[in-house]
């Protein structure tokens, strides 16, 4: 295996192992908000599964296109 595809390979898994931890923050904000017994928590649940979501859009895609291939000429 050579560098480049130690690369990729290091890239892929840095991209997965960021969904894999928005995820675990959105079940996260779910059972903070489920078992609530005051508002202040179930908002904090809530914004925390927001953040997450969020997250989990806009990271891995970023990462995505900083690490494309550059077009050859």
């Amino acid at each position: 295996m050579n560098d480049a595809e130690r690369l990729a390979r290091t890239r892929y898994f840095t991209i997965v192992g960021v969904n894999m931890l928005t995820v675990a923050g959105a079940v996260l904000g779910l059972l903070i908000a489920g078992r609530a017994q005051a508002t202040e928590h179930t908002i904090l649940g809530g914004a925390l599964i927001l953040a997450s979501l969020y997250a989990m859009a806009v990271v891995p895609r970023a990462l995505a296109r900083r690490w494309r291939t550059p077009k050859q000429p």
